[in-house]
């Protein structure tokens, strides 16, 4: 009485334009992934590997967590690096922890 029928309206079809905005969208978000995250991410694991493999005794480094110090012997078989601090304090680090490998000379002049 106060209130009146309600009818559906008819849905649209979509036809095969719909489905190709589609796979073009999905095209577009999947090149943008690769060149904003992957490509980049891809490049500096390249960089830090080539660095874990130029490392040698006397190298002074850098660690993530920003600990300097002297490489005094690498350890081959299990990834580990002995790092002189002073010439008393000597630590062990694993070598995924060295951030940069700095210029002979810089742990003396700081």
């Amino acid at each position: 009485m106060f209130i009146s029928s309600a009818f559906a309206a008819d849905a649209p079809t979509t036809g095969a334009g719909g489905t190709m905005e589609l796979i073009f969208m999905l095209v577009i978000f999947g090149l943008i992934f690769y060149f904003m995250i992957f490509r980049p991410q891809s490049k500096r694991v390249k960089e830090h590997k080539n660095l874990m493999g130029s490392l040698s005794k006397g190298d002074e480094i850098l660690t993530s967590g920003g600990i300097l110090g002297k490489i005094a012997k690498i350890s081959e078989e299990n990834d580990y690096v002995l790092l002189a601090i002073n010439e008393t304090s000597e630590i062990t680090i694993k070598k995924d922890y060295i951030a940069a490998v700095l210029p002979k000379g810089s742990i003396k002049s700081i």
